[in-house]
């Protein structure tokens, strides 16, 4: 099975509260998906970071941006 990429879109303005513009992680969500090893962790995650997106508004550039992300990595994207 293919590791799951980061959601990082490499955008990395941390505005918004300390929340990235381009993916809204914030820089202790960064390094916790880094340390995620299961891939049931990492699809958690992600699951977490659409819901945060989605509350916070102004993310639907990221969807794109992550499904091209996955197809550059040759791994089927998890969402």
């Amino acid at each position: 099975m293919s590791k799951i990429p980061s959601p990082c879109i490499d955008v990395c303005k941390f505005r918004r509260e300390g929340h990235c513009i381009g993916c809204s992680m914030t820089k202790d969500q960064k390094s916790m998906f880094k340390k995620l090893k299961k891939e049931t962790h990492q699809r958690a995650f992600l699951d977490l970071l659409v819901h945060q997106q989605n509350d916070m508004g102004k993310f639907s550039h990221w969807r794109l941006a992550y499904l091209k992300r996955c197809a550059k990595k040759g791994v089927p994207p998890p969402l």
